[in-house]
């Protein structure tokens, strides 16, 4: 994303790149002895209201935050449920209908205004209020189509009296979806089965608890006062620039614990060195959000960064041939290399109309367009090798991904693609050297893009493999905040993005051709009913062969109309420093603040 300004805590040289007036003042002196890990975001947070986010670096820091019902096993692989606030698993109907998950007593808010010095304790009606915030008109919240899709009772109508009637959404109306039999008990109902919804309560962009007398104390600013039950509270924040967590003084007795694979050593390493240790271990969580590579890698060199996920520009030099570069090494750095749980895609509206459309000559054009493009010299030549070609719509790590599975998304023939559209009447008509539509009309495929130097790297490989068989591409760049409002309106041609998996229900990547979430999860706009129906099906299935054959047969569907082009499943480098203690990449719990530590002593070695 092109829209990140400005750059905290940097080496002198980085700040040095920036223009004076966004230099960030220094924060509230911190403590001799405190144990502070400083992390750099490569994009800009939007906020931290739930009910109004779902970008995943927004999303990192409300998991440090607030709390959901459950989460993940640190180090347990694959990934493995547990309980967080729950005081056990939640349980079901038999038909996966009904949910109850009954909350722990005495967990306590962090203390805050909007409580006038009372201790606030969490309840069920929390997070039943949480949920209901999703359908609240006024909060415009981008997760509301995923839960519409949950079919909680009562609620979408309880949404449509608002819409319709113009008032405010009225909170204290019951619904049969969302009872609270008790203080600690919490039961949702669902209109139709869905055996996986025990993932939706692990994740707090979906499920983090919320206090009423927080939201109605702060109204429209809520996102700047994220109030929860977790291991840490918001203590600074500049916008785009600087986020600053400190340790919950309220927080709760928690230890760590975890399962690791018995064939893990690392893991098991980890959990005998931590096992049994109160959480969290450090004091400080700081994020700089930092726009260019080269002030990332700096500021890491001069060891004002504890944790990097390294730029791509400095892969080469940081891990040449795979192996942490000997320099690096001697100074005791840490490598995690990571297959991370997402994917990268460019998609068409199917509403426009040169790209768009189901007539034949239609889905020609997009077929022909995703065989002229090569994902694999995207990952040699612009992500330096870190990636794997995507080859279906599913990502790793999640139910239903097989990477023994070729739908051809990531076939380069581009003399296929020549074939196809002469064959379909894309041909030059005007003598002009590029193609035209059949019936005359000139072909332009207008990209929307960003401005910064990596959707550049990307924009010149899309015009020379576009080049190459005859179509002409106009790139329009733009800030990233103002392309997906442009994209949600479906005034996008064609954008290439990137999602990050919340858990591993892999079928929440058929979502994003889900017909009645187009303009939300379905930026393409796609719309066919075969393909709902079988989405429909596979969400009310528990994972299994029946499950896994309908999203088989879900993905060719895709692969034959072509709305999504998926390109590449993106490798990370996770670079640490010898003081940080305990990190490990999750593939879905964000919250890896809450288990790591940092050795004062090393540290102050090596800094001195």
């Amino acid at each position: 994303m092109g829209w990140i300004r400005t750059l905290v805590r940097a080496t002198s040289l980085a700040l040095s790149l920036m223009p004076a007036a966004q230099s960030a003042e220094a924060p509230a002196s911190v403590p001799p002895d405190a144990k502070v890990v400083r992390f750099a975001f490569p994009a800009a947070e939007t906020g931290f209201d739930p009910a109004r986010i779902s970008d995943t670096y927004s999303n990192q820091v409300v998991a440090h935050i607030l709390e959901a019902p459950l989460t993940y096993d640190y180090l347990a692989r694959p990934t493995e449920l547990r309980t967080l606030t729950a005081a056990a698993p939640p349980e079901h109907s038999a038909d996966f209908t009904v949910w109850t998950v009954r909350i722990r007593p005495g967990i306590y808010f962090a203390d805050d205004p909007a409580f006038k010095g009372q201790k606030r304790e969490l309840t069920a009606a929390d997070y039943a209020y949480a949920i209901k915030r999703y359908y609240d008109p006024r909060w415009k919240s981008p997760v509301y189509s995923q839960y519409r899709e949950y079919h909680v009772l009562g609620l979408e109508e309880l949404r449509q009296k608002a819409l319709d009637s113009r008032h405010p959404f009225n909170y204290d109306t019951p619904v049969a979806g969302l009872q609270t039999p008790d203080r600690y008990t919490l039961r949702v109902t669902l209109g139709r089965p869905n055996p996986l919804f025990d993932l939706v309560m692990a994740n707090t962009n979906s499920f983090g608890a919320m206090a009423h007398e927080v939201v109605e104390a702060y109204g429209q600013d809520v996102d700047a006062h994220p109030v929860g039950t977790g291991p840490f509270r918001l203590a600074q924040w500049r916008r785009s620039s600087l986020i600053v967590l400190e340790r919950n003084p309220g927080y709760r007795d928690d230890f760590y614990d975890a399962h690791p694979a018995a064939d893990d050593a690392a893991g098991q390493a980890l959990l005998a060195r931590f096992k049994g240790r109160k959480l969290p271990m450090i004091d400080r969580l700081e994020f700089a959000i930092i726009e260019q590579p080269q002030p990332t890698w700096l500021s890491f060199l001069a060891k004002d960064f504890d944790l990097v996920m390294t730029p791509l520009d400095y892969a080469p030099i940081a891990v040449p041939g795979g192996h942490l570069a000997p320099n690096l090494t001697k100074q005791g750095i840490q490598l995690e290399r990571v297959l991370r749980s997402d994917q990268t895609y460019t998609y068409f509206n199917m509403n426009d109309p040169v790209v768009g459309g189901y007539t034949a000559e239609k889905i020609a054009l997009r077929r022909a367009i995703s065989l002229a493009y090569d994902n694999m010299a995207e990952i040699n030549r612009v992500r330096r090798g870190l990636g794997i070609p995507a080859k279906t719509m599913l990502v790793p790590n999640t139910y239903g991904y097989d990477p023994k599975q070729n739908f051809g998304f990531s076939e380069y023939d581009p003399a296929k693609a020549r074939a196809l559209l002469d064959l379909y009447g894309y041909v030059d008509k005007d003598g002009d050297g590029w193609r035209d539509q059949p019936d005359g009309k000139p072909l332009v495929i207008r990209f929307t893009t960003e401005s910064d130097e990596s959707s550049r790297q990307f924009n010149e490989l899309w015009g020379k493999y576009m080049k190459a068989v005859g179509l002409h591409v106009e790139f329009l760049p733009g800030q990233w905040p103002d392309n997906f409002k442009l994209a949600q309106a479906g005034n996008v041609q064609m954008w290439m993005l990137g999602q990050t998996a919340t858990s591993p229900d892999g079928s929440d990547y058929l979502h994003e051709a889900f017909g009645p979430e187009a303009g939300a999860n379905n930026l393409s706009f796609f719309k066919l009913p075969a393909y709902d129906d079988l989405v429909r099906r596979i969400d009310q299935m528990p994972p299994g062969p029946e499950r896994d054959a309908l999203i088989t047969q879900a993905q060719s569907l895709l692969a034959v109309y072509m709305p999504i082009k998926p390109h590449v499943h993106r490798v990370r480098l996770y670079l640490s420093q010898p003081w940080l203690l305990g990190y490990r990449t999750h593939p879905f719990a964000l919250d890896f603040g809450r288990f790591v530590d940092v050795d004062l002593q090393k540290k102050s070695a090596a800094l001195h």
